[in-house]
């Protein structure tokens, strides 16, 4: 069985997804996928095409760019959900000019009324370099901000490095 949430942390291309995934599909549970990207190049294209050729058709898949209280307020507890990623998730927010604190308070709040377990996914922006722009600098803190609150929060929290699974919180199955 699945905690109520697991959150799953990793650098780029570091194999959280396909944990997730994999993880995810262990519970026997209906799969749901909530996507946060949007497509706005080439590159996010592929990336998106690679995430999708990796699910089957047993994957109901929902896009929720901005808003993830919708479609989590809407799953059974005979599901099981992925939201990939939370990454892409506060991007969203800070290019479209969202109030982030406010924004993040709804998703967790609707992380802890959602009936289906969640497997959230999101990047550790934090071990690299600092960066050179403002922009970038308060992504960074942002981002910070929500992984400790989604690892505060959750009853399993994993760190994936090179597809390797370690967990932080809570124990592996």
């Amino acid at each position: 069985m699945l905690p109520k949430l697991t959150f799953v942390l990793g650098g780029a291309a570091s194999g959280k997804s396909v944990w997730a995934e994999n993880y995810l599909l262990s519970s026997r549970l209906e799969p749901v996928y909530l996507a946060t990207s949007r497509v706005f190049d080439d590159e996010i294209k592929m990336r998106v095409a690679v995430h999708k050729s990796r699910r089957s058709d047993r994957w109901l898949n929902f896009e929720a760019d901005l808003d993830l209280s919708p479609p989590l307020s809407a799953m059974e507890s005979g599901q099981a959900v992925l939201v990939d990623c939370a990454t892409m998730w506060l991007s969203n927010q800070m290019l479209d000019g969202r109030d982030v604190p406010a924004a993040q308070n709804e998703l967790l709040a609707a992380l802890t009324t959602c009936k289906a377990p969640i497997v959230i996914v999101s990047n550790e922006v934090g071990h690299g370099i600092v960066p050179d722009n403002a922009l970038s600098r308060r992504f960074r803190e942002a981002q910070g901000r929500l992984n400790i609150a989604l690892a505060a929060q959750s009853d399993l929290a994993v760190m994936v490095t090179a597809g390797l699974p370690m967990a932080l919180k809570g124990h592996l199955p």
